[in-house]
């Protein structure tokens, strides 16, 4: 079966810095990974803590090959639709030092006629879960930051219906090495700018399976001089790129894994006291795929987190 590009999400600097997620890198060669990156309001600049709940969706109904769509009777697949759940913790303990957990869960559902008929298949389950450090003692503002980890295989990679790339986890260990930088654009600090970068690559694995390896990324601004009542608002714009090589070993498909994408994200981040709510869309703005695969035109993102 052909599946698809794991999308950008549920984080590269975010995610190792209560960015979450995936945002996530939530195993699943169908498009997932730019979940990772952006989210630059939740970038640490203080010691103490923070707890985050993110949700992330995609519809992947579209399939493609090479740089451009190609027609459905290509690809057994039809739609694969996923609902991303995370629950994640953040903590400083200083101006230098810092560590994050994340905890998914995925609902996924497959339409496919791989067996001659239209079937749907349905499955949820916990996902990997991320265990990373951060270092942002670069600077003294913590503006800068190197990220580090390892996602362990505790989700489900043995669903009867889903091959390697479609399963809620990959059944690797994974290795998680990323930065990023924070900066002032206006001398008022109101314009600001990010980037943050992610690397994942497998250094374990099981079932004859190997995914391939990840590299994401995000950059953009932001604008954090608006108010409304007590809430804060603060308008966000970015780029994310995405690279995924293609699987391997005996129970992977490399003709139909490994993309490349660059996306477009609008967002807007909300803040009273201690709360921040985030939400973007990301849409692509060109991808380039591996045989036949299943895209989806746009995924969505909202975090909510509380400083501690």
């Amino acid at each position: 079966m052909q599946r698809g590009p794991r999308i950008v999400l549920a984080a590269m600097a975010g995610a190792a810095l209560g960015v979450a997620s995936p945002q996530m890198a939530l195993a699943c060669a169908c498009g997932c990974s730019i979940f990772d990156v952006g989210t630059q309001t939740l970038l640490p600049s203080e010691r103490g803590g923070t707890l985050f709940l993110e949700y992330d969706a995609l519809t992947q109904n579209q399939n493609w090959h090479g740089n451009s769509r190609a027609p459905a009777t290509a690809n057994d697949d039809k739609r694969i639709h996923s609902d991303f759940f995370l629950a994640g913790a953040q903590y400083m303990f200083d101006e230098n030092w810092g560590a994050m957990i994340e905890l998914p869960y995925t609902r996924r559902s497959l339409r496919t006629t791989e067996s001659g008929a239209a079937e749907t298949f349905e499955h949820e389950s916990i996902g990997d879960v991320r265990v990373m450090g951060m270092y942002s003692g670069f600077s003294p503002d913590m503006s800068l930051g190197a990220i580090f980890g390892v996602k362990l295989p505790t989700g489900d990679h043995n669903f009867a219906h889903f091959d390697t790339d479609v399963q809620i986890g990959s059944g690797s260990t994974d290795l998680l090495l990323g930065g990023y930088k924070t900066g002032a654009l206006s001398s008022d600090g109101n314009w600001s700018y990010f980037a943050q970068v992610l690397w994942q690559h497998e250094i374990a694995t099981q079932d004859h399976y190997r995914p391939g390896s990840e590299l994401n990324g995000a950059a953009g601004i932001a604008y954090a001089d608006l108010k409304v009542g007590d809430v804060g608002i603060a308008p966000v714009f970015q780029f994310v790129f995405s690279h995924r090589g293609r699987d391997g070993a005996a129970a992977g498909d490399p003709d139909n894994t490994g993309y490349d994408r660059l996306l477009a994200s609008p967002g807007v981040a909300l803040v009273m006291q201690q709360w921040k709510f985030y939400a973007d869309v990301e849409l692509p703005l060109w991808q380039q795929v591996n045989g036949n695969q299943l895209v989806s035109p746009l995924a969505v993102k909202l975090i909510l987190s509380r400083s501690l």
